[in-house]
């Protein structure tokens, strides 16, 4: 694997695609969830834009893939933020278009917003939004973790399986969680679940909607579908609105698109949640082709 280091972190990454050229322009993908870069579905996006002649990054977040663990920052999502950004530049594929789905919707959003210098361009979907939506990742990010440091201690925190991945794939990360600080852990924690919070005037956890106005880079909205909790319709909507150079579209795929995909991944049909998403690539590859600056 391909590594660099970046704020103290070993960061595991990979680029597809030669150096751009002709329309081509440099990108960096970002997953949802706690999924890695070999989260099926990221890749082949990956490979539509570097057929088009993008040169795409993808890369494992601080707490998933091969990447270190790391507990620190006023939100998961902020600490990733910074850590892209870093290695961004560290790779010298800055600016890029700054592009996710899901939890790396709001990613690439704090990405954009507090390190604008890194961002060329920024396109984002199944943004997370709605009292139900935020509060669900919250218990999902941080609730369960919490609850095992305090009965268990980080043995019990360790053995969580949505810690599996970046402890099998990064061993020195077993060490790190143990040796961490049950109390301190879950300080960061409840930290973390905290900035999950709805609150008048940040629509995006962690981006006051007066930083989103003031986000000037060419940005690409996908609608959320009607049907989907958590990723709200009205969310998607109003990002775009708040956005000021923003171009709202509707998706490649149905309303049920991330019902479907749940459904799935639990019937075992398809391996993840992020399988369809090479589907975007013709619109990102229009969309950029229309209003970013050649390569």
């Amino acid at each position: 694997m391909a590594t660099a280091t970046v704020n103290g972190l070993t960061v595991g990454y990979e680029v597809i695609g030669g150096q751009g050229g002709g329309q081509g322009r440099t990108w960096a993908l970002t997953p949802g969830g706690r999924d890695g870069r070999d989260t099926p579905g990221l890749r082949e996006l990956a490979s539509a834009l570097a057929e088009r002649g993008h040169r795409v990054l993808l890369w494992d977040r601080p707490n998933t893939g091969e990447s270190d663990v790391c507990f620190t920052g006023s939100s998961e999502s902020a600490m990733q933020a910074g850590v892209l950004a870093g290695l961004l530049a560290r790779l010298d594929m800055a600016p890029a278009v700054i592009a996710g789905g899901s939890g790396g919707s709001r990613v690439s959003l704090l990405t954009a917003a507090r390190h604008r210098e890194v961002a060329s361009g920024l396109a984002v979907w199944w943004i997370s939004g709605g009292v139900f939506g935020l509060l669900s990742i919250a218990n999902h990010y941080c609730g369960g973790s919490i609850r095992a440091a305090w009965e268990g201690g980080m043995a019990a925190v360790a053995a969580l399986p949505e810690w599996a991945e970046v402890l099998d794939r990064n061993p020195a990360n077993r060490r790190r969680l143990l040796e961490a600080d049950p109390g301190g852990f879950i300080a960061v924690l409840e930290r973390w679940m905290a900035a999950y919070c709805p609150r008048d005037g940040e629509l995006v956890p962690g981006l006051p909607d007066e930083d989103a106005r003031a986000l000037d880079v060419p940005a690409l909205v996908f609608r959320s579908g009607a049907s989907d909790v958590h990723h709200r319709r009205e969310t998607s909507e109003h990002v775009a609105e708040l956005l000021p150079d923003a171009r709202l579209v509707e998706p490649p795929w149905g309303d049920g698109e991330w019902h479907e995909r749940q459904a799935a991944r639990t019937a075992g049909t398809a391996p993840g949640l992020f399988v369809r998403w090479p589907l975007l690539a013709p619109v990102l590859h229009e969309w950029a082709a229309d209003v970013l600056p050649t390569a």
